[in-house]
């Protein structure tokens, strides 16, 4: 039953927003951003799976939800950063969503993280030193 299950906190894992390395544009001529999975731990994060979304509301008010993409990593090496998806500027209006579980051993970790609407914005920036670059970061 759910009550015999351990939900342990997640450390060491974060998911970061910065702009794609390639300086790439989308149609409008944006730059194009990438995100990013983060294992600052000194263990391999086993069996990732990281489910993406999007869902809020258009400027008009209309309710809009992306699809949901779902990705796995056999395994995510200690104290690296492994590229998730592409995320276009024209979706920062919309809650982006990132649930990641993974295994440690026989254990199974998972949690969601959101950036919010408008939060991907240069005063939320931060320096990123596992990529050596600025974003958003969250833990």
């Amino acid at each position: 039953m759910k009550q015999d299950i351990s939900f342990d906190p997640i450390e060491g894992v974060s998911v970061a927003v910065v702009l794609a390395a390639d300086k790439a544009l989308n149609a409008e001529g944006q730059p194009i951003w990438q995100v990013y999975l983060l294992n600052e731990n000194d263990f391999p994060l086993e069996n990732v799976i990281v489910n993406a979304n999007g869902y809020g509301q258009q400027p008009d008010g209309e309710k809009v939800r992306t699809s949901t993409l779902r990705y796995l990593f056999e395994e995510v090496p200690p104290r690296t950063a492994i590229p998730v998806e592409p995320l276009d500027p024209s979706l920062f209006h919309l809650n982006n969503q990132y649930w990641v579980s993974y295994y440690r051993g026989p254990r199974i970790f998972d949690k969601k993280f959101i950036f919010v609407p408008d939060s991907i914005v240069p005063d939320n920036f931060s320096l990123i030193p596992l990529l050596d670059r600025v974003g958003v970061l969250h833990s």
